[in-house]
């Protein structure tokens, strides 16, 4: 075998490890963030008599909280109607809390209720109620990692007389 040879024969080689590692790799995949959501019936305030709770009162639907396999700094919560985000990218969002400092690093958020060091996106914006049986995507930003999740809460059972 001649020094030509060897050289082609270790491009080849070289080339089919790079294939490789590109195909069956996380290397070249951007990270996200994994979330998971779980429905709670709203729950009365535990605190002071006549203290709010902080779970906005939804009469319709229940509560929807979210979790997330690391804490996060968040930069951006969103959450938007699914069916209005099919056709507009741009669609109006129902929650919206941005960081433009230092927010906490936090595991876990409940729909609605405000995170320490993040603000809504218009001053005095307060989150819409959540419709029972229908889709919504959540959009989280924590500095350049990203994520998104679908998810639909459930209709409230209503106490019976």
């Amino acid at each position: 075998m001649n020094q030509r040879s060897v050289f082609l024969i270790s491009i080849a080689i070289v080339l089919a490890a790079g294939c490789f590692y590109y195909n069956f790799s996380d290397w070249f995949t951007p990270a996200t963030i994994e979330i998971a959501h779980d429905i709670r019936p709203n729950q009365p305030s535990a605190g002071r008599r006549g203290a709010r709770s902080p779970v906005p009162d939804n009469p319709t639907a229940n509560t929807v909280a979210f979790f997330f396999t690391a804490k996060y700094k968040l930069t951006s919560v969103k959450v938007v109607p699914l069916d209005a985000l099919k056709t507009n990218k741009y669609a109006h969002p129902i929650w919206r809390l941005i960081s433009d400092s230092n927010s906490v690093p936090v595991k876990s958020i409940i729909y609605g209720v405000p995170i320490r060091g993040m603000k809504p996106d218009v001053k005095g914006a307060r989150p819409e109620p959540l419709q029972p049986e229908v889709k919504y995507r959540l959009l989280i930003e924590a500095g350049s990692l990203k994520g998104e999740h679908d998810f639909q809460t459930t209709e409230k059972l209503q106490p019976s007389p």
